[in-house]
């Protein structure tokens, strides 16, 4: 790993043993105060540091309740036991029905481009001026304690703390949404969560419920198209795009109007990986996502984000082959390129998860003054949703009252108690106008007050989806166009996986239907996946237009440009190379990557110049699918105990069918041909001196050697002629 400074730890170089906080007891076997029963006693004569009630009431025991006798019953007069098993009780706030698990981290957010011109947004205005930012990463359909690397739709929520108030872009990392309309969300999240009568299958989609709903959507098939991608199974939270979906308009002082969509474009490049990855990621470390965020940041590698808009006006939205309010429905960055306006920085872990990350209350209604909302239907429900759901899940009005909700600026109104305020209004005023003069209380201001824009609305009371949102197909075709040949090969795999899940074999041709639409080729793959007749294509209600590939939608052309922030697997044994070792390591530390040392024994191994290296992973916990490559560098004695060792093989196995760069000493080809890997492609780098190992750093740039998936996947035949 790269060296940096932890925050937390102080300097260590990373791939050292863990070190203990200063003070910290490090006995190596038990050691404390035991009391009459033989439990533990942690005590202090400080007074500082001593234990209390929420009252704050001194505590001398808290390791026994109050009994009557020494096996007597256990006395109501306790209020220490009742105090601490009441709040017990109520530590867990209701989920989120969506986006319940996520994890979270502070930041800031820098303007380098201003935007004074179209809005009065100060957050916008002012050319170097740093705001506050809290950012929420989270997936969509599973429940709290699901795994990370589902194939899901990501939440990438950012909330702004400006000097006018606060700011939530609530979005994803897919431009889209699967719905036109707010009133078949609970439609959408219903079929996709777990089936009701038996609560399984959690966080995927790949059941009856869920492509019932979308095969009779047409709306939903753009979404679905990014959904069955590598984008729902991102490598890390900072290597995935943030959307804020809908259209916005910024207002600026002259009462002007423009349309806006806001992108958030990673500075660490887009990556994402396999699916047969993510599901043994998943066994192997389900906070996989959650590790990588906490890691980086207390490493010092702050994650990066260049904020982009789109600004278009009305003349350009009337030109465009397809309606901005329609949420199912992305701009091109070809038709309007992306302005980036300013960066946003992680650099701080929360302090405890569930005061920051599992109370923060995204809305977006939030908006300040010179932002405002398009006549986007579906951004219109979600207005009147998100506030409804804080209002449940936090427990009344005042979750403002919270830290992490609570503006940065001064806030002044007359609203008054409910449940768990922390703080009233002043005075005796509490309703205006009043006649109490400057004891009054705060009054409305016109001059820098929020005003709507003064959109002009007409037409009649009516239930009417409208005709230009009825092209359901185009820019499905479109996204699909535009990905490199191993990108659509590994949608059709998606297709036919998440199909081949699905019981009722009318809902698979139903959706294959769909896909007919969409390209014919993918349609014939998946229905061939599915030992499917090509069924008669989807009734669309309008034709699908050849629109141009889109560079922008390909992970694959969008992707890192160095190792920097990835992971290297180092499998040692006693006896490897000391000088490959260290060269290794400083090669990787030159790139800003990180690495970990996996071994037969978590003590560690010897080198052969005598060298003792701490291991981070033992072999059987520390699989190759938590690495982006991997360094196979046992010596001759060694790797005849791991060509005996399943695990030991699964490594090397794994690594070579997820495409990742190898690198290895001689002695490791015994391993290889122990795991069945009898034949070498070029994305195998021989190591024998430590010269070697620059090129190796170097070659792993390119994340993947994605020529071998042709040769190694089953269903890799049909894209031949592609590639």
């Amino acid at each position: 790993m790269a060296n940096k400074t932890s925050k937390r730890g102080g300097d260590k170089a990373k791939g050292e043993a863990a070190t203990l906080p200063a003070g910290a007891a490090g006995q190596t076997r038990y050691a404390e105060q035991q009391g009459h029963g033989g439990e533990t006693h942690q005590t202090t004569d400080d007074a500082a540091n001593t234990m209390t009630t929420q009252q704050g009431v001194p505590i001398a025991d808290d390791q026994n309740s109050l009994k009557a006798g020494e096996r007597g019953p256990t006395l109501l007069e306790d209020f220490i036991l009742r105090e601490k098993i009441f709040h017990f009780d109520h530590e867990r706030i209701p989920e989120r029905v969506v986006h319940a698990r996520g994890y979270g981290a502070h930041g800031v957010f820098e303007l380098t481009d201003s935007l004074s011109d179209y809005t009065q947004a100060d957050v916008l205005g002012t050319v170097g001026q740093q705001t506050e930012v809290f950012v929420r990463f989270s997936t969509v359909a599973g429940n709290k304690g699901s795994m990370d690397l589902a194939r899901d739709v990501r939440g990438f929520a950012v909330k702004f703390y400006t000097k006018q108030g606060n700011w939530d872009i609530v979005g994803n990392n897919i431009p889209v949404f699967f719905i036109q309309d707010p009133i078949k969300f609970p439609d959408l999240v219903h079929a996709v969560k777990q089936e009701p009568d038996r609560a399984f299958p959690q966080a995927q989609s790949a059941h009856d419920n869920y492509w019932d709903f979308a095969s009779l959507s047409p709306e939903a098939w753009h979404m679905v198209m990014w959904q069955m991608s590598d984008r729902t199974i991102p490598r890390s939270f900072r290597t995935m795009e943030g959307f804020g979906v809908h259209s916005f308009r910024l207002v600026n002082a002259e009462g002007k109007s423009t349309f806006v969509k806001f992108h958030w474009k990673p500075r660490q490049g887009l990556q994402s990986v396999l699916w047969n990855e993510a599901v043994k990621i998943n066994g192997a470390d389900p906070d996989f996502h959650r590790r990588d965020l906490w890691t980086a940041i207390e490493g010092g590698d702050f994650p990066q984000w260049d904020l982009g808009v789109q600004l278009f006006d009305q003349e350009t939205a009337d030109r465009l082959p397809f309606d901005h309010l329609d949420s199912t429905k992305l701009i091109p960055e070809e038709e309007v390129p992306v302005r980036i306006i300013g960066t946003m920085t992680l650099n701080r872990n929360v302090d405890n998860f569930f005061a920051a990350t599992e109370q923060v209350a995204f809305c977006t209604q939030n908006v300040v003054p010179g932002i405002d909302f398009s006549d986007d239907p579906l951004l219109h429900g979600r207005n009147f949703s998100y506030l409804d759901t804080q209002l449940k899940r936090l427990g009344g009005p005042n979750f403002t009252h919270i830290p992490v909700n609570a503006p940065r600026c001064p806030v002044m109104n007359f609203q008054q108690d409910g449940h768990m305020a922390m703080h009233n209004p002043k005075g005796r005023a509490n309703y205006e106008p009043n006649s109490w003069g400057p004891d009054g209380g705060p009054r409305e201001n016109p001059t820098i007050g929020y005003r709507s824009f003064p959109a002009e609305v007409q037409g009649t009371k009516q239930r009417l989806r409208a005709e230009t949102f009825a092209d359901h197909y185009s820019q499905a075709r479109q996204f699909f166009v535009s990905q490199q040949p191993i990108e659509q090969k590994h949608i059709g795999d998606a297709l036919v996986f998440e199909l081949s899940k699905v019981e009722r074999v009318d809902i698979r041709a139903r959706a294959v239907s769909h896909l007919r639409l969409i390209d014919e080729g993918l349609a014939a793959t998946v229905a061939d996946g599915l030992g499917l007749d090509l069924p008669e294509p989807a009734q669309a209600a309008k034709p699908t237009r050849d629109l141009p590939p889109s560079a922008k939608l390909s992970i694959l052309a969008n992707g890192p440009d160095s190792f920097k922030g990835r992971k290297m697997g180092i499998l040692l044994t006693d006896g490897s190379s000391a000088e490959l070792f260290a060269g290794l390591t400083k090669a990787l530390g030159a790139e800003g990557a990180l690495w970990e040392v996996v071994a037969p024994k978590i003590g560690g191994v010897t080198l052969d110049d005598g060298t003792k290296v701490p291991a981070q992973q033992k072999i059987d916990g520390g699989p190759s699918v938590l690495y982006d490559a991997v360094a196979v560098l046992p010596a001759e004695a060694g790797v005849a105990m791991l060509a005996k060792d399943a695990t030991a093989k699964d490594f090397v196995a794994d690594a070579f069918a997820h495409c990742k760069f190898i690198g290895h000493t001689m002695a490791a080809n015994d391993l290889f041909e122990a795991a069945g890997m009898t034949e070498k492609d070029d994305g195998f780098v021989p190591l024998a001196k430590a010269k070697d190992v620059k090129a190796f750093v170097e070659t792993c740039r390119g994340l993947r050697f994605w020529p071998r998936e042709m040769t190694v996947d089953l269903d890799a035949a049909s894209l031949d002629s592609a590639s």
